[in-house]
């Protein structure tokens, strides 16, 4: 029998959700709750939402855990955990006829999510990320005019603007920049900030004059120290040259690097953080990665690095030599250098407990891979029953502790 495309998604979701329903009823250990915002359906103006699984101790597995909740608005993009897995914040893209906002929500340590308040930002949220400190949240923000915006946080609670930072390169202010990722260092010295200059780099925009009219370098890093009161200071040198199309950006847990995805060139950039939150190139890169790199994440302990590739449907792992911070490409078992998950990945995420799994979520696939982390190497094995099926184009995914769990504290 030939089955079509259509059919061949529908069987592979129906046995995929068979398995988690047969999963829920098993004796499994909770480890972690997994977070996913996606849609309730597929059109531009459908409902956001928050699923809830549960990961399996032993295999991390993912089971359906707490009720499906509304993001807050639609079209959620990003979202981000406080550092006592205390507070969820989910930014909303909106559309033409929703407004966007940044919602926040309480965490319960049976991993029930509650809302509590919204704020309405500037413009477009893209990301946002909290500092370890859990006094501040930053959104980046713009699909025309890329702005950084930081809000104070009080016991979880948005507050007030303690700073916003319109970013511009300099000797081309009237070029458009796109924002496309944020990360804040673990020791809340400095935020960075992810952008390409599409004044400069737009293809398949016609006509070519109007399009990309710019000699700028299209890719940028915007680094900024914070001070004081969330006193935001560009970084010396700041913005730093960072390939064409940067897509994403994490930092080590001990604040010494910097990674970024360039979704154009299909490269890994590292930096050396320096004094000041300078940043500096690291030797011999820039490192290959897939085709499209799209999200990037770091495990807790510092020592793997994980980037999806949304065009190869891949992860690709990569380990981190501690005293300079070059990352080697990961060889499986298998010998491939890449592992296969569902239809285009657009984040990742290393589980917060043990560091132990990793989980991809899958926006044309409408799912999320699992795979279990080799401590000792890095290397991934696919999670049983992976990939479980979510909403419609899932695009962001967050991480909590089970309330009865010790969390792994490892310094690398």
């Amino acid at each position: 029998m030939k089955f079509n495309k259509l059919s061949q998604l529908f069987l592979v979701s129906a046995l995929g959700l068979a398995v988690a329903t047969l999963l829920t009823s098993c004796d499994i250990v909770t480890i972690d709750y997994i977070f996913v915002a996606d849609s309730a359906g597929s059109g531009a103006s459908s409902a956001g939402q928050i699923q809830t699984f549960d990961s399996d101790n032993s295999t991390g597995a993912l089971r359906p855990g707490q009720p499906t909740l509304s993001s807050g608005g639609v079209n959620p993009v990003s979202m981000t955990v406080t550092s006592d897995y205390a507070n969820l914040y989910v930014a909303n893209a909106g559309s033409s006829t929703s407004a966007a906002n940044i919602a926040h929500f309480l965490i319960s340590g049976s991993g029930v999510l509650t809302q509590k308040d919204t704020v309405t930002p500037v413009s477009t949220p893209v990301a946002v990320a909290a500092n370890a400190a859990n006094t501040y949240l930053y959104v980046i923000s713009g699909t025309t005019s890329a702005t950084l915006t930081e809000y104070a946080l009080s016991s979880g609670t948005i507050g007030s603007v303690a700073a916003q930072i319109k970013l511009t390169v300099p000797g081309y202010a009237t070029d458009t920049i796109i924002p496309t990722g944020i990360d804040v260092l673990a020791n809340n010295s400095a935020v960075f900030v992810t952008a390409y200059d599409q004044s400069a780099y737009n293809p398949g925009c016609t006509p070519t004059p109007t399009c990309a009219n710019s000699t700028a370098n299209p890719g940028w890093i915007f680094g900024f120290s914070v001070g004081s009161g969330g006193a935001l200071t560009p970084s010396s040198g700041s913005p730093y040259k960072a390939g064409v199309k940067p897509s994403a950006i994490a930092s080590d847990p001990t604040s010494r690097f910097v990674y970024v995805t360039d979704f154009a060139s299909n490269e890994l950039i590292g930096y050396t953080v320096q004094t000041g939150s300078t940043l500096s190139f690291l030797l011999n890169g820039p490192f290959r990665t897939g085709n499209e790199p799209s999200a990037i994440t770091i495990d807790p302990r510092g020592l793997y690095i994980y980037v999806t590739n949304a065009l190869d449907s891949s992860v690709t792992p990569y380990s981190i030599a501690l005293a300079t911070g070059t990352p080697s490409t990961i060889v499986n078992v298998t010998g491939s250098q890449i592992d296969s998950t569902d239809t285009q990945p657009l984040a990742v995420i290393v589980d917060a407990s043990v560091g132990r799994f990793v989980y991809t979520a899958n926006r044309i696939g409408s799912s999320i891979s699992g795979f279990e982390l080799n401590a000792d190497t890095g290397a991934l094995t696919a999670a049983t029953a992976s990939p479980y099926p979510t909403g419609a184009n899932p695009t962001a995914l967050a991480t909590v502790p089970h309330n009865n769990h010790a969390i792994e504290q490892t310094t690398p």
